[in-house]
């Protein structure tokens, strides 16, 4: 029998290994930006058109490269951080494994453009699939650019598996949100189809968490300090009353690099303990400093989990210190018995340096405490009126009632009417039907009817808006009202209407009918939320998300009491519905129970 195995030949291999590196556009921009970090830049731009599919450009400043490194660079397992194995314990570096340029090279066309600041002339190569087509030298300024084009251009299968431009942009813009949160003081410029997202200036921490999540960030910020001799803590968690539903604004740094942690993300909940609604998440933004020799970051191929040589001392230390602060700033109670604040002394008597004067007593020396004293003597308040009606007129004469003729005292007492629906536990609407009941799930029913409804207002008719008297202003990030324009026409389908587009801030003038000026920015944020999660749909309507997300916020929740009408009303327009079975999200709305299943309830 011949020989069947055979190694592969480069280009294949490298095809291979960027479906572990290159999963999207997002990594592409990862590990472009940490390179740039790494060759020490202070000013770096990153440059996109159609959400990183047609060009991903990152340019900086940093100190370059020599034409050999240039070259090397795209090599597999070409790097400058680690020489040999141990190196990996003891990482101050973004990249280290040496694949990242020799992945993207293979699945795009690219072109780099580097030039040392010592050097007069810097160095072009450009590589298709692979294949170096160029290298050339020419006139460029300190630093490097490199451009990735057409991604994916010859794995059309892997390109057709991508989002569209709205999910892929949002990736993009949360990898490119926690590199620079890792990073206050490099500036960094995000230009998406020639537009500005971002444009953040070298700053400190909390004015670098302000500019990527607006002003009114700043007011929900409490600050995290402690330092012990395993680790130290520093940054901000949001006060519990701007928690949010959806788990966003939860950032862990460790040794400047972004990290997702379960246990570490318990340890911070388990400080808020008390404090948050039922199904509230907390906001953070917090940078553990370890030693590199007690962390393993080689365990997962996108760097963002991080193995801990002592989690327990880790999760405790962080428990207590966002408690100490939550109470320090007076956002939770807290009890100090080393301290009694009502002996505190004020501090404008610290500062004037005053004492406290000596209380004067007076005493009467004739006072005596059995002496009679008239009535006439003592002045009240107020004065005594003597009732002058009679006692017996609070008593209604029994007689009075007894000749009351019935139909006044049994007013209340009309023939009953037959009664089809019932709610039970504020939860479930019980209908009766010839065959049983039928027990509706008033939450996930209503959600069916507002989808269908918004779904025929959007798509079908002419969505009715209703115009505000005042428009309302309201403030996101950047990143959020990138998207939300980038929806602006089918919000307008939908009702809404726009006045004015800031960096960071909608205005509103109009609102769909059944929309409650109150719940504009509780569906807009949900809206958001919910075009993040990927609606796992090849064409991806933003209509039925839309829909989806509206049916969610404004449905009757849990807890819900209905009248009678409202109970009828909700059973009409469910089983008028074009699927009553299930709500938009796949649950079922209602279950049967037959008389026979009623009757074996109690018969076995």
């Amino acid at each position: 029998m011949s020989d069947i195995i055979q190694l592969l030949p480069d280009h294949v291999a490298n095809q291979i290994a960027a479906g572990e590196v290159v999963q999207r556009p997002a990594s592409v921009v990862k590990e472009l930006l940490e390179n740039a970090i790494d060759a020490g830049a202070t000013n770096i731009k990153l440059l996109l058109k159609d959400a990183g599919k047609t060009l991903i450009q990152v340019i900086d400043d940093g100190k370059g490269m020599s034409t050999t490194d240039a070259r090397m660079s795209f090599e597999r397992h070409a790097t400058s951080k680690i020489q040999k194995a141990e190196d990996l314990f003891n990482l101050c570096t973004k990249g280290f494994r040496g694949e990242a340029l020799a992945s993207i090279a293979a699945i795009a066309h690219v072109e780099l453009k580097t030039k040392q600041e010592n050097e007069e002339l810097g160095t072009c190569i450009k590589i298709e699939g692979s294949k170096i087509v160029s290298q050339d030298f020419i006139s460029t300024g300190k630093g490097t650019s490199l451009a990735v084009k057409n991604l994916f251009y010859n794995i059309p299968a892997r390109r057709n598996f991508l989002k569209s431009d709205t999910v892929e942009t949002r990736h993009i813009i949360d990898e490119f949100q926690r590199v620079a949160l890792a990073h206050p003081a490099i500036s960094f410029l995000l230009h998406h189809n020639n537009n500005e997202v971002y444009h953040l200036k070298s700053s400190n921490l909390r004015q670098r968490i302000v500019a990527v999540f607006g002003s009114k960030m700043n007011e929900k910020l409490v600050p995290i300090d402690e330092k012990t001799d395993i680790v130290n803590i520093q940054g901000f968690v949001a006060k519990p009353e701007f928690s949010k539903r959806k788990r966003g604004e939860q950032f862990f740094f460790v040794n400047d690099r972004f990290i997702k942690s379960s246990y570490l993300n318990h340890a911070v909940v388990n400080a808020f303990d008390g404090l948050l609604e039922q199904g509230a998440h907390p906001s953070y933004f917090l940078y553990l400093t370890v030693p590199t020799s007690t962390i393993d970051i080689n365990i997962h191929p996108t760097k963002t989990e991080i193995k801990f040589d002592n989690e327990k001392a880790l999760y405790a230390m962080l428990r207590a210190t966002v408690k100490h602060s939550l109470g320090q700033y007076n956002v939770a109670p807290v009890l100090d018995f080393n301290r009694d604040a009502n002996l505190d002394t004020p501090y404008h008597f610290k500062s004037n340096s005053k004492t406290a004067s000596v209380p004067k007593i007076s005493v009467d020396p004739d006072f005596n405490p059995f002496k009679e004293v008239e009535q006439k003597e003592i002045n009240f308040p107020f004065k005594r009126e003597k009732n002058t009606q009679s006692w017996e007129s609070l008593y209604t004469s029994v007689d009075t009632i007894e000749n009351q003729p019935n139909e006044t005292l049994f007013d209340h007492q009309q023939e009953e009417k037959t009664q089809k629906t019932f709610q039970i536990q504020r939860k479930y609407v019980m209908s009766l039907i010839k065959s049983g009941v039928v027990l509706i799930n008033q939450s996930l029913a209503h959600q069916r009817v507002l989808y269908e409804q918004f779904l025929e207002s959007i798509t079908v008719k002419e969505a009715n808006s209703q115009q505000l008297l005042f428009p309302v202003k309201i403030s996101f990030s950047s990143a959020e009202i990138e998207m939300i324009y980038t929806i602006k026409s089918e919000l307008e389908n939908a009702g809404f209407s726009f006045d004015e587009f800031t960096k960071d801030s909608v205005t509103i003038k109009g609102i769909p009918v059944s929309v409650t000026e109150s719940k504009i920015t509780i569906i807009l944020e949900e809206l958001l939320n919910d075009i993040n999660l990927e609606v796992p749909d090849a064409s991806f309507s933003h209509f039925d998300v839309m829909a989806k997300s509206f049916a969610k916020t404004l449905s009757i929740k849990t807890g819900t009491l209905l009248s009678e009408k409202e109970q009828e009303s909700l059973v009409n327009n469910l089983f008028s519905c074009k699927e009553p079975t299930v709500s938009p999200f796949g649950k079922a709305t209602f279950k049967t129970l037959t008389l026979n299943q009623i009757d074996n309830l109690f018969n076995s």
